[in-house]
């Protein structure tokens, strides 16, 4: 049995996800700072906010990315469309008037505006990429929200 010194990579915290709360992440423009967030996050949430992520820059010309109040924003044009976020025990994805996509999202969450409508994945087999894509490019098109105002 090898014996463990200080420094070692078994004496480094584990990443956590979020319980009910914004994770600790700092407001950033860009990609780079949202590749750092969504490494930062544990498995499985990690390996769904990469799935997303991947599908977001597939469906979504011009992606533009961003950490905003502890979660990875994501947008086009003059706006943001969506977010997504680690929690305990599942990744959110809500749109930002979400209300106004068809389907509606299922899940309405606290605290995020009236209209902010998503879905709570607790394993990538639960990512419908194509609902999901379908809603990314909706709420995308939507004046005001991800699309130039007219």
């Amino acid at each position: 049995m090898t014996a463990r010194t200080p420094g070692d990579s078994a004496d480094a915290p584990l990443p956590h996800a979020m319980t009910g709360r914004a994770s600790p992440a700092k407001a950033a423009v860009g990609d780079k700072p949202v590749f750092a967030y969504i490494a930062s996050l544990p498995q499985p949430q990690r390996g769904i906010a990469e799935a997303v992520d991947a599908l977001a820059a597939r469906t979504l010309p011009n992606l533009q990315r961003s950490i905003k109040w502890g979660m990875s924003y994501y947008g086009v044009g003059d706006g943001w469309c969506f977010c997504c976020g680690g929690f305990d025990d599942h990744v959110k994805v809500m749109f930002i008037n979400g209300v106004a996509l068809d389907p509606v999202p299922p899940v309405t969450p606290i605290g995020m505006g009236k209209a902010t409508r998503g879905v709570e994945l607790h394993t990538i087999d639960e990512l419908d990429e194509r609902l999901v894509g379908e809603w990314m490019r909706q709420v995308a098109s939507v004046p005001g929200v991800g699309g130039k105002r007219r």
